[in-house]
């Protein structure tokens, strides 16, 4: 759920957001040093970047072959029913499910977009049979492998 900000960001607090957003486990005397404040400011951005709900985390990412994940895919869906209930326990439904990755909920002829990881061919097969083809809300499903995933690791200006 995101809130509409009831402040503007100034420099200071988009320079330490484009410091975690590069590397989360940055020190704060590592942030502060770089944005021209005390530590003990540095601090107290942050904890009120995170209050705000500005922040909202930080992830981990991990080397899915590591985990026996030698697979990735994007899988299209189209549901047959639209209504709020419905999408809703969709979503709750999936995320839960170990090889979901991401679920992105979208606008135009799909309904969602899952990212997911799995150990090969007949993992995914059986996931889309089984997690998907079977529910009788799923009216449409796509799969398309995953070749090569990177993500940004600068912070978006607008």
């Amino acid at each position: 759920m995101h809130k509409k900000n009831s402040r503007p960001l100034d420099t200071i607090d988009l320079a330490i957001l484009a410091a975690l957003y590069e590397d989360a486990r940055t020190t704060n005397k590592d942030i502060a040093k770089r944005v021209g404040l005390a530590p003990s400011s540095c601090l107290e951005r942050i904890k009120r970047l995170q209050t705000e709900h500005i922040i909202q985390g930080a992830s981990l990412q991990v080397d899915l072959n590591a985990l026996g994940g030698h697979i990735q895919a994007m899988i299209s869906i189209r549901l047959s029913d639209h209504n709020r209930l419905a999408v809703d326990e969709f979503v709750a439904e999936l995320l839960p499910l170990p090889e979901v990755l991401s679920v992105f909920h979208m606008g135009g002829n799909i309904d969602f977009l899952l990212h997911v990881t799995v150990t090969d061919s007949s993992h995914l097969r059986d996931f889309v049979f089984d997690q998907l083809t079977a529910r009788p809300e799923v009216n449409h499903v796509e799969s398309a492998l995953v070749y090569e995933h990177r993500s940004s690791q600068q912070l978006p200006q607008f």
